[in-house]
Formats: structure tokens, C-alpha cells, sequence
């Protein structure tokens, strides 16, 4: 079963244990290691704040979807297509949306993996959710915003996320590796409703 609650939603914890498999080796499966892959995203065994890396690790991401729609876009007006920028903030939008879905259900199974793998409740090593949540607070995002947007939906995000206002906190009762997305992705919704504000009274954008 697994052991007391660790979390990777604080920007510094006093202490982080090296995250350990406790499944011996002889039980583990090639999946068993996909899912931590997956889980700790190549930054989630870092001891200090690793749920900001997993953050940063979102940024990352949404950058290179952004530039696959940029490159899409002017193969298809290359092809006669028309191209404007209305369009293209939707087909972004669209990428986006299917990567968040994509990271979510994958995710899901791969915290719900890592849980057991490691003996913990919602392990520090697990940032696949702060992945997600960084993705979303990142979706209504202008095309060509500032780096001074990307930096407030980053702050933003995590703010929310170590905050955890109501009912983000509730959602980690779901238990598994549902509990572990689904409050990271409302506490993005919530940074994502934050930074509309703020490009629509134009201080950012």
C-alpha cells in the first residue's frame, strides 16, 4: 500500500527522499520503467522543487508545439491556403488541447504506476502533472505574446498550484493517478482564466 503523501507542489521542501523503487527488480516490467519516464518527465528526481522543473518542462513543451503549428501554417499557405491570424491562434489552440489530453490520459496511468512502483501517495518524483497544468494555463495564450506572458502563466501556474485554492485541494481525494492530474489541471484552468484577464485589460499583451 502506499506510504504517507509527498507532493512536488512546494517550491522548496525541507527534505526530498531519493525516490526509490520498491518493487524488486526481478517483478518489474518494461512498462514499470516507461511509466516512471513518463512520471518524473527527466526532471522529477531533482531534489529541489521538482514540480517547478515539471513546470518549466510545460513550458518547453508549448514551445515546441508552437513551432510545429508555425511550421504547419506556412506549408499550408506556401500551398495556397488561406492563412490569417485568426486561423492560425486555432489551429494552436487545437494542437494544444490534443497534447493536454494526450499528456493527461497518458499521465494518469503513468502516476497511477509510479505510485505503486514507489511506495508513496502522490511522490515528488511524479511531474507529469505539473506538465499538464502548465500546458493548459498556457492555452489562451496570444500568438507572438511577450515573454512577460509566458513568465505571469509560468508564476501564475504555480502559484495556484502550491496554493491550491478551493476546490483544486479537494480534487487530490480522487486518489491515484486521477487525483494527482486533476488537481494540477484546475489549478492551470485557474491560471489560464488569470492571464486572459490580464491580456484582455491589456497589461501584458
Amino acid at each position: 500500500m502506499p506510504r504517507a503523501k509527498e507532493t512536488s507542489d512546494v517550491i522548496s521542501p525541507p527534505l526530498v527522499e531519493t525516490a526509490r523503487v520498491v518493487v524488486a527488480p526481478g517483478r518489474r516490467t518494461a512498462g514499470d520503467y516507461f511509466a516512471l519516464a513518463v512520471a518524473t518527465c527527466g526532471v522529477g528526481l531533482i531534489p529541489l522543487a521538482p514540480g517547478t522543473w515539471g513546470a518549466g518542462v510545460g513550458v518547453v513543451v508549448y514551445l515546441a508545439v508552437v513551432r510545429l503549428a508555425e511550421s504547419a501554417f506556412m506549408r499550408g499557405g506556401a500551398r495556397g491556403l488561406q492563412a490569417s491570424s485568426l486561423s492560425f491562434q486555432a489551429l494552436l489552440t487545437t494542437l494544444l488541447l490534443v497534447v493536454v489530453f494526450a499528456v493527461s490520459i497518458v499521465g494518469t496511468w503513468a502516476a497511477t504506476r509510479a505510485e505503486k512502483l514507489l511506495g508513496k501517495k502522490d511522490p515528488g518524483a511524479v511531474v507529469v502533472d505539473e506538465v499538464a497544468g502548465q500546458l493548459v494555463a498556457l492555452l489562451f495564450v496570444p500568438w507572438g505574446a511577450g515573454w512577460w506572458t509566458l513568465a505571469a502563466a509560468f508564476v501564475a501556474f504555480r502559484v495556484f498550484d502550491i496554493w491550491k485554492p478551493y476546490p483544486v485541494r479537494r480534487l487530490e481525494g480522487l486518489g491515484g493517478g486521477l487525483g494527482i492530474m486533476a488537481d494540477d489541471l484546475l489549478a492551470g484552468f485557474y491560471a489560464a482564466a488569470l492571464v486572459s484577464l490580464l491580456n484582455a485589460i491589456q497589461i501584458l499583451y
